[in-house]
């Protein structure tokens, strides 16, 4: 069955967010499954000769050159995002935003928080205090900020920056956490204004240590379940203080 251009670019961006680590350690059975999916979707995306040099960068995986390779598979699958990103609808452009440096990281975060307009939600089942001094703060003025975390071991530290965060904005940036069970956030996600969704390719204290991440926005009907999912969620949460 052929796919839309939209279901193109959105698998693609998929792979791309979960890029294995292709240059170390054993081919596992998942990592060939990835391989066989970016395959399918770089066949009918790209060019002859980007084509033809995936199918032997695959075929060398195992090899001497294996880290090289591994460069050329992940670069590759990344030229047919872009020109997949072509061929979709303007306001689809732009669900995949690719950062390998933590300049890129904060840059993307900025873009993502910036278009809110009254509430986000962060979710993060491992959140430390970065998450506030870091990455929430560059949520605009009179943006209600709320994080939902479930790490309790960083309860004493997300509590002191949320005091410090109160006595440096006060209103103008209202903030509220909440703690559940870490079972129940299996996620990582930014939701903007109950609407977009946003999930990250690692948790909020690592995406600047890590060398690439991704952040993707989840297509429509998908955002709509996670934002309920996590609405609820929030509702039976517990506050971290009093709020």
């Amino acid at each position: 069955m052929s796919l839309t251009p939209e279901e193109v670019y959105f698998q693609l961006g998929t792979l791309m967010a979960e890029l294995p680590d292709l240059a170390a350690g054993p081919t596992t059975p998942e990592m060939k499954a990835w391989l066989r999916r970016a395959a399918e979707l770089v066949q009918s995306t790209v060019g002859l000769a980007d084509a033809l040099q995936f199918k032997m960068a695959i075929e060398n995986l195992d090899g001497l050159l294996r880290a090289r390779h591994a460069r050329t598979i992940a670069a590759i699958v990344q030229r047919a995002l872009a020109k997949a990103e072509l061929d979709v609808p303007s306001e689809s452009r732009g669900a995949f935003v690719t950062a390998s440096n933590a300049f890129d990281v904060f840059a993307a975060v900025r873009r993502v928080l910036n278009t809110a307009e009254a509430d986000v939600l962060l979710v993060d089942p491992h959140a430390d205090a970065t998450v506030l001094t870091d990455y929430a703060v560059l949520a605009p003025d009179n943006v209600s900020v709320r994080l939902l975390t479930g790490w309790l071991e960083h309860k004493a530290n997300l509590n002191s920056a949320a005091q410090n965060w109160q006595h440096r904005f006060g209103d103008v940036r209202p903030l509220s956490i909440r703690l559940a069970a870490a079972e129940r956030l299996p996620d990582r996600l930014i939701l903007v204004d109950s609407v977009t969704a946003w999930a990250l390719g690692a948790s909020f204290s690592d995406l600047a240590k890590d060398k690439r991440t991704t952040l993707m926005r989840i297509p429509p009907e998908a955002a709509e379940a996670r934002v309920a999912d996590y609405a609820a969620i929030w509702e039976t949460a517990e506050p971290l203080q009093a709020e």
